[in-house]
């Protein structure tokens, strides 16, 4: 029986997936940097992937990964056929509807297969270092996973989504998306901690993963 904190972050993992596909269509400037709004809320995704997996396994984060691909997956279908629907004649808002949810297949397929790779990378290093240093060394797995996790996400969707823009100006934007990420992740590290342990200890549980299958598609293999 699934439990109710891991039902939460599943589904706040959901969100925060979906939402910051939405908020790719705002930029922003730091200093001397262009973001996405995306930045904001996608790294809580690697942040409660490393929690579900540390407390539950690898398992149930390759089935949180895959709803979260199918749930994106749903709301950008149903997007383009709400686009498809004639408009009200006296509503003007089609510009910017389409503007937020006219998203280009390339830049869709780099984002999903990003994701997909990147969270699961992500997953299947915590649980990996997990079983060579048992309970110990939280802060350090989520760290590491973060950097792989984030570095694969970064190197399928940027070639993918912005093909045709210089050499150097994809690699910095590579490299400017995994340090601030992993920063996120550090920043927040006290936090995901104490969710961690009091997780921990409602559950009961503190899973390290034996003898299983990382094959990303045994989706039900629970």
């Amino acid at each position: 029986m699934l439990s109710v904190p891991f039902v939460l972050m599943g589904i706040l993992f959901n969100v925060c997936l979906i939402a910051s596909n939405l908020f790719e269509t705002k930029l922003f400037t730091a200093g001397p940097l262009t973001l996405t709004g995306g930045v904001i809320i996608f790294p809580v995704s690697y942040i409660l992937n490393d929690c579900i997996v540390e407390v539950w396994g690898f398992k149930k984060a390759r089935l949180i990964i895959w709803t979260g691909f199918a749930m994106n997956f749903f709301v950008v279908l149903a997007a383009q056929i709400v686009r498809l629907l004639p408009a009200a004649p006296f509503w003007d808002g089609g510009a910017h509807f389409d503007y937020v949810f006219a998203m280009a297949p390339r830049v869709t397929l780099a984002s999903m297969l990003a994701f997909v790779s990147g969270s699961t990378i992500n997953a299947l290093v915590m649980s990996k270092m997990k079983k060579t240093t048992g309970s110990r060394g939280f802060s350090i797995r989520a760290i590491a996973s973060t950097i792989a996790g984030e570095g694969v996400d970064s190197l399928i969707f940027f070639p993918i989504a912005f093909w045709g823009i210089g050499m150097a100006e994809m690699l910095q934007l590579m490299l400017t998306q995994i340090v601030l990420k992993t920063l996120y992740e550090i920043i927040i590290l006290p936090v995901t901690n104490i969710v961690v342990r009091t997780v921990k200890k409602h559950e009961g549980i503190d899973t390290v993963d034996g003898d299983i299958s990382y094959n990303p598609f045994k989706i039900f293999d629970l």
